[in-house]
């Protein structure tokens, strides 16, 4: 039977981009102010494992993020929806670049670990929403020193002869993969294995009242060292009036036939 395990799922405070992408006037970062704010999908992803594992076998399930006063929104939809705790390092989030944040990752767990939280797994999104970063994952894992699996869908732990395992599955470019590794593990979370779920009514209430350990970073963060983002030109696009009243209506058969929508020759009277 797999013991009560301690998970710690990284979180981040980043703009909802479903609508027109904005950089701020730096281009150093995307501009959510007119967007709004919001999770990433695989972070949300990976809250929803930590909060499956935890129910399941028992432990704890700890929110962390970066960033300022108003990321305590995120940490607060993670407790809403599970998890049991939350920690804050508070700072400007775009002043940190993937080493610095694993560096402040891997802080959080060594102090968590000497005052008795051990966290043996450590789940993160397979890559920033906002900057397209993929790194935090393979360094904050060779921070710790500990194994890491990229872009898993699912994650389990099982019972071996060798202790507790971590089985995460992905999609390769050969198809599915399977990869067990002992713990403690890192393991970043690409979305579409579970469905997330989102925060109650019930939920958010419980959740105000869970105080969140806020603390300082560890050391000045050093950057990201990014010159610029830049967008992509806008796809251009074509607009061709097929006509005006009963005359355009030929037109639209041909457009219809060429989408396949109707078989050639064959128009219902």
């Amino acid at each position: 039977m797999v013991q009560p395990l301690g998970v710690l799922v990284c979180v981040k405070r980043v703009p909802d981009i479903t609508e027109e992408v904005v950089l701020s006037e730096d281009g150093q970062s995307v501009d959510g102010r007119r967007s709004g704010f919001t999770m990433s999908a695989h972070e949300e992803c990976a809250v929803e494992l930590a909060v499956q594992m935890v129910g399941a076998g028992g432990g704890e399930a700890t929110a962390l993020t970066i960033g300022d006063a108003e990321a305590v929104e995120q940490l607060r939809n993670a407790l809403a929806v599970g998890c049991t705790a939350a920690t804050h390092v508070v700072g400007e989030p775009f002043a940190f670049g993937p080493a610095d944040v694993a560096r402040e990752v891997a802080a959080v767990v060594r102090d968590h670990e000497a005052a008795g939280r051990a966290h043996d797994l450590v789940l993160l999104g397979n890559d920033a929403a906002d900057t397209g970063d993929f790194q935090v994952g393979i360094r904050l894992a060779y921070e710790l020193g500990r194994p890491v699996v990229n872009g898993a869908h699912t994650v389990t732990v099982e019972d071996s002869s060798e202790g507790a395992v971590v089985v995460a599955v992905g999609e390769g470019p050969d198809g599915q993969e399977t990869y067990r590794v002992p713990l403690p593990a890192v393991v970043t979370i690409r979305e579409g294995g579970v469905e997330p779920r989102y925060p109650s009514v019930p939920g958010r209430l419980k959740a105000k009242k869970i105080p969140i350990e806020e603390r300082q970073p560890v050391s000045e963060p050093r950057g990201p060292g990014r010159v610029r983002m830049v967008l992509p030109p806008p796809t251009p696009s074509a607009v061709q009036i097929l006509g005006e009243g009963p005359e355009a209506a030929p037109a639209v058969v041909d457009v219809l036939e060429k989408l396949g929508v109707l078989t050639p020759g064959k128009v219902a009277p």
